[in-house]
């Protein structure tokens, strides 16, 4: 289903952004909205050089620029080399966007050990990994916004291996928020229910039922988070700290 839009009127103006998992999806409408925001947004991709090529072309034209740099954060040195990219390219991190997720569907009685862990890894390391290096790469007014799933509290068939990624994701957004308030930067997650993502939405049946539920009248579409996302990053929002923000149109607040 698609949305109503209206152009941004957040100031985001000059600030540097890295969004992680950018190219496609969800990742991709938080860098649209960051762009259009006015930020210089480092799109950061594994692997498909076609995706990053029609992310940049579908960013053309908006207020702020788009760089795609490429790191397969699946490597532990991947994000340290990101950051240091990022610093001389543009000099400074302002904005730090950690999209980027596997999601292996298995149930809880038949897990693969080896790719829950993969899956943990690449929600947990990448944060874990730049926290030592973001005070001095952000200054005082840094932002950060780790995104997770109501999957991360609630049992949807299937979702154990993301879910507990997930919910080890926000506890890490927490211990961060904490640690890393002393240097001015802001830690926040935003976390939402299953996506329309149009033609392509995975069990659209299921799909259909949910947003039947949705007090908000429809499912939730990526733009929606992305909003979320941009709001978290405004300075307005400074006094949020450690919190998960549930962005699905009122979903969760069903039994």
């Amino acid at each position: 289903m698609s949305r109503t839009t209206t152009p941004s009127t957040l100031a985001l103006d000059g600030r540097t952004a890295l969004v992680t998992g950018a190219t496609r999806g969800l990742g991709l409408a938080i860098a649209r909205k960051l762009c259009a925001c006015g930020c210089d947004v480092v799109l950061n991709y594994g692997s498909s050089e076609a995706d990053a090529e029609r992310a940049l072309e579908s960013l053309a034209g908006l207020k702020g620029t788009a760089t795609a740099i490429r790191a397969d954060l699946r490597d532990q040195q991947a994000m340290p080399e990101l950051l240091k990219t990022v610093r001389q390219q543009f000099g400074r991190l302002d904005v730090l966007v950690h999209n980027a997720a596997t999601f292996s569907p298995m149930a809880g009685q038949s897990v693969d050990l080896g790719v829950l862990h993969q899956d943990l890894a690449i929600s947990l390391e990448p944060l874990l990994s730049a926290a030592a290096l973001l005070p001095e790469l952000m200054g005082r007014q840094g932002r950060v916004v780790a995104v997770s799933s109501t999957g991360a509290h609630r049992v949807v068939p299937g979702y154990v291996s993301l879910g507990v990624a997930k919910a080890a994701l926000e506890s890490l957004v927490r211990y961060l928020a904490v640690e890393l308030a002393e240097h001015g930067i802001v830690v926040n997650a935003v976390s939402t229910a299953k996506l329309d993502k149009g033609p392509g939405t995975v069990n659209a049946r299921a799909a259909a039922v949910l947003a039947e539920r949705t007090p908000g009248g429809r499912l939730t579409v990526p733009a929606d988070v992305a909003d979320v996302v941009a709001l978290l990053c405004a300075d307005e929002a400074a006094w949020l700290r450690g919190q998960v923000v549930t962005a699905d149109g009122g979903l969760s607040l069903r039994a």
